[in-house]
């Protein structure tokens, strides 16, 4: 099967490496310099993402594409694939609903699986998990941050994925389930403090949920993003002064991002759990994530690029139906479930899961 990884990043590395002993990987990327780094163990194609009858063309030489570019290009590239006809994974971090091109996808008979990476992603087949244990759901959380293990002022970050894409994080209304209604808030509005594995953070609530909100049932249901102490109040001083905004963005990430560009490896924590009964006793069920940088691979590329790799097998195997499918279907079904799991355990990404009786705030 013919293979296009669209993205030659961090992500799009990791996607095509892990493909490439069972699939003939071609990756696409308008970056010469990029390509040049994947031609060692995949077959490198130049195409403009932003150039939609472009994408088209080059798709349809392919049985399956991979999507792992920023989330502005996300939308028109699973719109492509479906035009051209061929089954996709995405793992962007698109501001739009791809479940509004559902219709289309069912009729042309392709197979879409959209915020297929870590999170979105894998949270949300954790969460769908955890949905489908519990009888009913009182509070679902998720945890979740990419960080530096050595982390430098004055920001204490390490970019490690596409810079426009975290600001996006902090500008964009987080929604939410909060008595069980949708509310949308100010991501920065409320700092936390969080202690997972012994770690010490700051949160900040978050717009990851997405199509959770409409498919899992809950009175609170959030995602709260998880940064070292003193990085956001940074950052929300930079948004109130106005340097956020889309005529600045691109001057800020200039002064900012080689102050988040340093050799430290980084790791990837996730913490999801859900609240709620089992056979009418209170009950919690939950998963926790920990990986670190290895094989010359960045953390957040293994557990975003693997995700997205094993989800590109499911779908190349046809075990999913044709349509726009949301990853937390994928955690609602133990077979897909366990099959993820496993491969990722294969891959030294562990999750720990757990089940017992509330015992307050985690």
């Amino acid at each position: 099967m013919k293979v296009l990884v669209l993205g030659a990043g961090n992500v799009g590395r990791a996607v095509a490496w892990d493909l490439k002993n069972e699939f003939e990987v071609y990756v696409g990327d308008v970056s010469e310099e990029r390509l040049k780094v994947v031609s060692e163990f995949a077959t490198p194609v130049r195409v403009d993402a932003s150039n939609f009858d472009e994408l088209i063309e080059v798709m349809t030489g392919f049985e399956m594409v991979v999507g792992a570019l920023p989330g502005r290009f996300g939308y028109q590239v699973v719109k492509a694939a479906i035009k051209a006809g061929v089954d996709m994974v995405d793992v962007s971090f698109m501001p739009e609903n791809p479940l509004e091109l559902r219709e289309e996808a069912e009729k042309a008979q392709v197979t879409v699986i959209f915020d297929a990476g870590f999170a979105p992603g894998l949270s949300h087949i954790l969460m769908g998990r955890i949905w489908n244990e519990l009888d009913t759901m009182a509070l679902g959380r998720i945890y979740v941050g990419g960080l530096p293990k050595e982390p430098k002022p004055p920001l204490y970050y390490r970019i490690t994925w596409s810079p426009k894409d975290l600001i996006e994080e902090y500008i964009r209304p987080a929604r939410a389930i909060l008595n069980g209604e949708i509310k949308t808030v100010d991501p920065l509005e409320s700092i936390e403090r969080v202690e997972i594995r012994g770690f010490e953070f700051e949160a900040f609530l978050s717009d990851g949920l997405r199509s959770l909100l409409e498919s899992v049932r809950a009175d609170t249901l959030e995602e709260w993003t998880l940064r070292w102490p003193g990085h956001l109040e940074k950052m929300r001083v930079l948004r109130e002064l106005g340097f956020f905004k889309p005529e600045h963005v691109d001057n800020t990430l200039e002064v900012v991002t080689p102050l988040m560009t340093y050799d430290s490896p980084d790791f990837s924590i996730m913490q999801v759990f859900g609240r709620g009964t089992i056979d009418g006793k209170p009950r919690e069920v939950g998963y926790l994530l920990y990986d670190e940088e290895r094989d010359g691979l960045t953390s957040m590329a293994r557990v975003t690029g693997f995700t997205a790799a094993i989800v590109a097998r499911l779908v190349a195997e046809q075990t999913c139906i044709y349509g726009v499918i949301p990853p937390e279907i994928l955690g609602m079904r133990i077979d897909t479930f366990t099959r993820i799991s496993d491969e990722l355990a294969d891959r030294g990404i562990k999750i720990e899961g757990w089940e017992n009786a509330p015992s307050g705030d985690s």
